[in-house]
């Protein structure tokens, strides 16, 4: 399993990298398109739509995703589509929550397909924004929810005592949550004063949050971000759950699907380029 994990995650790489440091933007958006494509056919599969029509479900966020390119969102999408998506990721994210894992089937099938197919496409257009921001700001809003996960599920190791939502994912704990955003603070000082310290442009997440809220605001603002990843990565396991499966897929060896990898950051990139707006 380890080695699968290794292989998979330096095939990743070896294609990301080239993608995200190439001069044009379509590389990465066409790599990035495929992984999200890819992710709307698992999640058809985690609500019980299987052949091809899950198939066409990924073809059908793939359309979703070139429209917007078509328009130019791809590019610069209007602030309200952010706005938008970060209201209904907090809005519907709570209740499903609320909810647990015996609400989710009760749900039509048409709805839950429904939100997959319109949360993949926003995903990937904030992707896009993103990288239009530069470099800097892309890898600082990815690092953002890495860290937050890697400090969580360290911090959750090492002192978790109390369950955060033990009927959608026991192994989550309050005290990785707080470690969490430690980490994520941590890493957006170390962030703002590399930037500071060598005369780098200001144009990282981190130093925009802090330019354009000031240090409480900043404060606040990751403070959301690392819940809203926390929310997505719960929800996913919710859909799991309900659906009695352990993997979005067997997709990634020895990492499961594309969701798996993703689901923290489907909530997280449309709320960054919301923030980024202000």
């Amino acid at each position: 399993m380890l080695i699968q994990r290794i292989i998979t995650a330096l095939v990743l790489l070896a294609l990301l990298l080239p993608a995200l440091v190439a001069s044009s933007p379509w590389p990465f958006a066409l790599l990035t398109l495929a992984l999200i494509g890819a992710g709307g056919w698992e999640w058809a599969r985690l609500n019980g739509i299987h052949g091809w029509w899950a198939l066409a479900t990924g073809c059908v966020v793939v359309a979703l995703c070139a429209l917007g390119a078509m328009a130019g969102w791809s590019a610069h999408a209007p602030v309200w589509v952010w706005w938008a998506a970060t209201v209904c990721w907090v809005v519907g994210g709570t209740l499903g929550l609320r909810s647990g894992p015996p609400a989710w089937p009760q749900l039509p099938r048409g709805a839950r397909w429904l939100i997959g197919v319109l949360v993949l496409p926003a995903a990937w257009l904030a992707f896009c924004n993103a990288r239009g921001l530069g470099l800097n700001f892309l890898l600082s809003a990815l690092c953002l929810v890495w860290m937050s996960d890697i400090a969580a599920y360290f911090g959750g190791k090492t002192w978790g005592r109390r369950k955060l939502a033990v009927t959608i994912s026991p192994g989550k704990t309050w005290e990785g949550a707080c470690t969490g955003l430690i980490g994520v603070g941590l890493l957006a000082l170390a962030w703002v004063a590399v930037e500071h310290g060598t005369g780098a442009a200001a144009t990282s997440l981190f130093d925009r949050l802090w330019l354009g809220l000031g240090g409480l605001g900043a404060v606040l603002a990751l403070a959301a971000l690392v819940a809203l990843g926390i929310m997505g990565d719960l929800l996913e396991s919710l859909a799991k759950r309900a659906a009695g499966m352990k993997d979005s897929s067997g997709l990634l060896p020895g990492h499961g699907g594309v969701l798996d990898r993703v689901d923290a950051l489907l909530p997280v990139l449309p709320a960054v380029m919301a923030l980024a707006s202000l």
